[in-house]
């Protein structure tokens, strides 16, 4: 998994509540186990119309917010099923970072797992970013010390300590267990010396 430390980025917002993970990766595309080639179909059945044609108006299909790195949303992002498929789809677009004032719980534990950060944020700060949205400005997002700058401002955000090493040493769940394999490695060799008979 890609460590993750700062990013800049101008961010793209979608302006709504409760956009379900079947929004962001619809049923058809879960038949995959691969993380990757899914971005094209992030938010599909609001980036493209009946006939697979673009739809111009939506944001991320336009300049600069097609490379936008940061997503701001509404709250209770990622709702609905828990499908991992729907990190993978923002990963494989390019997301690292989402700001929500809130998320569906399962969600915001598989970004952690998938190397995206979801940061959660007053709704009052959120229209700031906003707005930085719509001017097409950077806003900078620096994990190590908890903060978000836009402008001459900057604001902390809340974060688990193991989530915010798992996300700075770039460990999935797999690579956390390869850690542990020095500890691993020298019960085994304890207990075989306790038992010999194991």
């Amino acid at each position: 998994m890609k460590k993750f430390n700062k990013l800049k980025s101008i961010p793209a917002h979608i302006p709504l509540m409760n956009i379900d993970t079947d929004m962001i990766i619809p049923k058809q595309f879960l038949k995959t186990i691969k993380r990757t080639g899914l971005g094209k179909s992030l938010f599909y059945e609001m980036r493209y119309d009946e006939s697979g044609k673009i739809i111009k108006k939506f944001i991320l299909n336009n300049e600069p917010y097609s490379k936008s790195q940061i997503l701001i949303a509404g709250k209770n992002f990622g709702c609905g099923s828990s499908r991992e498929h729907a990190p993978w789809a923002l990963l494989d677009f390019g997301i690292r970072c989402i700001i929500s004032p809130s998320y569906a719980d399962i969600f915001y534990n598989n970004c952690f797992n998938n190397g995206i950060l979801p940061i959660v944020l007053d709704e009052q700060i959120i229209q700031d970013l906003i707005e930085y949205s719509l001017i097409k400005k950077e806003i900078e997002v620096n994990l190590e010390t908890q903060e978000v700058f836009y402008g001459n401002k900057k604001i902390n955000f809340d974060i688990d300590p193991a989530k915010k090493k798992r996300l700075l040493e770039g460990l999935d769940n797999i690579g956390l267990s390869l850690k542990k394999i020095p500890s691993i490695e020298k019960y085994e060799k304890d207990l075989k010396k306790q038992k010999p008979w194991i």
